[in-house]
């Protein structure tokens, strides 16, 4: 089995020597001339992503449609294991999706625990343009986004059930994949995006298909304003990737915005909300968290738990891929 971090070792090579520039470990705060617009993500999936949500942002679009269009890509792409569709089933094997959107204005929408819809993270924008609510779940949101013309598939891909037999047939217990030493090559876990528009417009959105092979019902962070994502537009925004009980427990994307609030750079603010999640949960080492963030000014920044995890950036100069310093390798 090939490890996440060798994978994302030769992932840099490949990215190299097609001319996409990549930088290890870097805890720096990147500013062009001109810093906006600029695109985040998560993993090396937000790669594709960001260049959706580019075409948008290039055009002078608003970062709204942009991480819409974005995050969509790895929810339509099925070798995209932990996003939409082809995403690794819960334990009962049903795929089930996590999804919200956040804009400057403090406008949200999420879906929890929706089946059968392809781009939750859509759904979750009706949530936040056409209801009073913020977040629907399980069918209710299934039959919001049914009466709003979205078509019912099939998720679970014949890969992805072929792997769930064989966990049923091992019978295997429910572990935390998102563990980085028990993930496989291709798995790597929600996307989380942040866009901030030529005109300093920031928003965000997060999309997921959770934990693999969670226990039903199972609902993490991805979903959750100021756990898996918050938005502020005088200040900026953040989102979180890796194991959602430990986001939650300590509003993570919240708590990163609040600090850059209160004049830290995204980077050190990232940090510190990971340093918040080792002092009070006793099994972190256990687990990945890894927080990305943006701010008005166009600076950007990550930190993660252990090492590796990376981000995509995307600007009118820049197109990378970075390795986030990561709170195990600091102590």
């Amino acid at each position: 089995m090939i490890s996440r971090r060798s994978f994302l070792a030769k992932s840099s090579l490949m990215l190299a020597g097609a001319g996409v520039a990549t930088k290890a470990f870097s805890n720096s705060v990147f500013q062009s001339a001109n810093k906006f617009p600029v695109v985040i993500s998560t993993w090396n999936h937000g790669m594709a992503a960001n260049e959706a949500a580019w075409e948008i942002l290039a055009k002078g679009g608003h970062s709204l449609d942009a991480v819409d269009a974005g995050v969509r890509v790895p929810e339509g792409d099925p070798n995209v294991i932990t996003v939409g569709k082809g995403g690794i089933p819960d334990a009962s094997g049903k795929v089930t999706l996590d999804a919200c959107i956040m804009d400057e204005k403090g406008r949200a929408g999420s879906v929890s625990y929706l089946q059968h819809i392809v781009h939750p993270v859509s759904v979750a924008r009706l949530v936040m343009e056409k209801t009073p609510h913020v977040m629907l779940s399980g069918k209710g949101a299934l039959e919001f986004a049914l009466d709003n013309g979205f078509e019912k598939e099939k998720l679970l891909t014949k890969a992805r059930k072929k792997e769930w037999k064989k966990w049923k047939k091992d019978n295997k217990e429910f572990t935390n994949n998102i563990n980085i030493e028990n993930v496989t090559e291709d798995n790597h876990d929600t996307i989380g995006m942040l866009a901030l528009d030529e005109d300093g417009r920031i928003s965000g959105a997060c999309t997921t298909s959770g934990m693999g092979y969670k226990m039903p019902g199972r609902v993490g962070d991805s979903p959750i304003i100021g756990a898996g994502l918050f938005v502020d537009g005088q200040v900026g925004g953040a989102t979180a990737t890796g194991s959602g009980e430990l986001v939650m427990k300590t509003l993570g994307s919240f708590l990163v915005v609040e600090l850059m609030r209160s004049g830290m750079s995204p980077d050190r603010a990232c940090e510190e909300a990971v340093r918040r999640i080792a002092k009070k949960i006793p099994d972190y080492q256990s687990h990945q968290i890894g927080y990305i963030a943006l701010n008005t000014k166009g600076e950007y920044g990550s930190f993660c738990i252990q090492p590796g995890f990376n981000y995509a950036v995307k600007t009118a100069e820049q197109t990378e891929l970075i390795e986030a310093e990561a709170w195990l390798k600091t102590l």
